[in-house]
């Protein structure tokens, strides 16, 4: 069994996508970015230009416990846009499996009505994109089997946390150890950093 599926589209943003599928790998979990174009090439958000593992077609479902959507514009609602990533995203969330997104990939979400009103997070102000109201001014939510966090500077929080989910708290830990994270918030607290 995989772990988790990250759907990529033209214009995705490289830091909410790589960040996840870079932290995931480095705790063992196997992570497949996949295409939602014709072929494997994508081009991120700032012209970032990267072959996915798998084209969607090449996709076995049943494979994977869990779906990531990345935001960045305009691959987030290129991903909303697709019947296929929505469909695909319904189906894991009736089957429990974990749905995540981040910072403008909720629209996804909120297309597949899986979003409820004041149980998710995205990006401050896409909210307004979005039918349902009450966005968490919080990192990350989760409600039930769908986690949503708020954008880019979260995306390694959201890793950590889906390793926690797919994995366990020791993985988590260790990754966080290895990318210096530990590091980084001892800075913070201490205004080295600002």
């Amino acid at each position: 069994m995989k772990d988790l599926l990250i759907f990529l589209a033209d214009g995705f943003e490289d830091i909410e996508a790589l960040t996840i599928s870079d932290y995931l790998r480095r705790a063992d979990l196997t992570v497949d970015l996949v295409s939602i174009n014709e072929g494997r090439m994508v081009e991120s958000a700032h012209g970032v230009k990267i072959e996915a593992d798998l084209s969607f077609s090449e996709i076995i479902f049943e494979d994977y416990r869990a779906i990531y959507i990345p935001g960045g514009l305009p691959g987030a609602t290129n991903l909303a846009d697709d019947n296929r990533v929505i469909e695909s995203v319904e189906m894991y969330s009736q089957e429990d499996k974990l749905v995540a997104a981040i910072c403008a990939g909720p629209v996804v979400l909120d297309r597949a009505k899986l979003l409820k009103d004041n149980e998710f997070t995205c990006f401050p102000g896409y909210e307004g994109n979005l039918s349902v109201k009450g966005r968490k001014d919080l990192p990350i939510y989760e409600a039930d089997n769908i986690v949503t966090a708020m954008g880019p500077s979260f995306a390694q929080v959201l890793a950590f946390r889906l390793i926690e989910i797919l994995k366990d708290e020791e993985s988590a830990q260790k990754v966080k150890e290895g990318t210096l994270f530990t590091n980084l918030v001892d800075f913070i607290k201490k205004g080295q950093i600002k």
